[in-house]
């Protein structure tokens, strides 16, 4: 019996599945996991969001997005930390926060987890 590769899988097909817990990302046609946050991860992780929100509304230059699913180049990748500039974040028909963001993060921030690989994580920030 002859067997036949599987297909690669493809970012819209990524798309249509069901999110996951953690978040998975899409990175050169591979569905990849990303660690469960644990402890020290999730403390630092609020208060970055935290500082980095509560500076920037006395000026409302940009707005912090934990955890949010940044399709581009490509890519589906969900940054543990998600910088947009106001004037670039995506609105839908009534104004508000669109929910698909189809481009780059203006900064990204990611948190390496012990078991976490480096290079993926650097590729990430890099791809952004």
């Amino acid at each position: 019996m002859v067997q036949v590769p599987p297909k690669p899988l493809t970012l819209e097909a990524f798309l249509k599945l069901p999110e996951t817990k953690p978040a998975s990302e899409y990175i050169d046609r591979e569905m990849i996991q990303k660690p469960i946050p644990q402890g020290k991860h999730s403390l630092l992780q609020r208060e970055l969001s935290f500082v980095l929100t509560a500076n920037f509304r006395s000026e409302p230059t940009a707005q912090v997005f934990p955890e949010l699913r940044c399709t581009f180049g490509g890519r589906s990748i969900v940054p543990d930390i998600a910088v947009f500039r106001a004037s670039r974040i995506p609105r839908d028909r009534n104004g508000d926060v669109a929910n698909a963001f189809n481009l780059a993060p203006d900064w990204t921030i990611e948190i390496l987890s012990p078991n976490q690989s480096q290079t993926k994580v650097i590729r990430n920030v890099l791809h952004c």
